[in-house]
């Protein structure tokens, strides 16, 4: 069932005791180069640096009080992990977060910072469901998916509720797609909050499994998805693909190189540091300048969690 209005009404009460109101960021030379207006929505300010708390915290804040006393259990390598153990410890909750054996270190640090307990398996996805049942055996607690749950993808429309409410008069919102939760939760916030708002995804060719969704009709998998973009290399679920089929126009794929070129701009230009995942939808932008000439365009930067050590420019 397609979430209502109420629902997010809801959703963005939950959230914002816990939460940023994150900066809407602008740059006259990036406006000059794509030929349109673009306000960044900056959720690599968010706690934790990802817009995955927002979920997070809806999910978690929506659980009875049974619920909550068993707590809850999810897997992941990186961002949600740490957005669930962050929005567990604000709510008193323990946090049970399975995550590969070969997670970066800094990622496991940040989940123990924020008191979540760690359980480590081998990096496959068999392994991390396998390793969460057997705590939802032991414990009672309640699994909570990162992309394919209505609370979640409700939490997620908060950024974009955020934007609009800012920029009323938006032509377009765009954001990137990897299991589709923010983009779900983005065509939510257009639909009921925008102003004949167009809802645009950005995604890799590496890992272009919505686009074939959203042609084909059915969720379609990667074999490999060899992208920079590693937020962004899981794939769609049953909660979040109506919703992407009812209200994203499009969705354009972009080639790693250009990726790469529109995070450098940003953070040459903008002086924020945003991971490769949140340079997708402004590359997808860049690729097709001339759909968005004279255009105001949104664009949800998702987060900033990346090892500069690591940087690919």
């Amino acid at each position: 069932m397609i979430p209502q209005k109420k629902d997010i009404e809801a959703a963005c009460k939950q959230v914002q005791a816990f939460t940023h109101r994150t900066p809407v960021l602008q740059s006259s030379l990036l406006n000059e180069l794509t030929g349109c207006q673009v306000f960044f929505k900056c959720e690599n300010f968010q706690k934790m640096g990802a817009f995955k708390m927002r979920g997070a915290l809806n999910a978690i804040g929506n659980l009875s009080e049974a619920q909550r006393k068993a707590g809850v259990v999810t897997h992941s390598s990186g961002n949600f992990g740490q957005a669930v153990a962050l929005a567990s410890k604000s709510l008193g909750v323990t946090a049970y977060i399975v995550m590969p054996e070969n997670a970066p270190d800094v990622k496991k640090a940040a989940v123990k910072s924020y008191g979540g307990i760690i359980t480590e398996c081998e990096s496959t996805l068999t392994a991390r469901e396998a390793a969460s049942e057997k705590i939802q055996k032991e414990t009672g607690a309640t699994f909570l998916h990162p992309s394919n749950d209505t609370d979640v993808i409700l939490g997620n429309a908060t950024a974009g509720v955020e934007l609009l409410e800012a920029h009323p008069d938006l032509n377009i919102l765009m954001s990137p797609i990897g299991g589709g939760g923010l983009i779900a939760g983005t065509a939510l916030a257009a639909h009921y909050y925008g102003n004949s708002c167009k809802v645009i995804g950005g995604e890799p060719f590496e890992a272009d499994d919505a686009y074939r969704s959203l042609k084909s009709g059915i969720i379609e998998t990667n074999k490999t998805a060899h992208t920079i973009a590693d937020g962004l290399r899981t794939h769609l679920g049953d909660k979040n693909f109506p919703i992407i089929q009812q209200w994203v126009s499009e969705i354009i794929r972009v080639e790693e190189e250009e990726i790469v070129e529109a995070m450098k701009l940003i953070w040459e230009r903008m002086k924020i540091v945003i991971e490769p995942s949140s340079a997708v939808p402004f590359a997808a932008l860049l690729r097709n300048k001339d759909q968005f000439k004279g255009q105001k365009v949104g664009i949800i930067l998702s987060g900033g969690n990346i090892d500069v050590k690591k940087l690919p420019f």
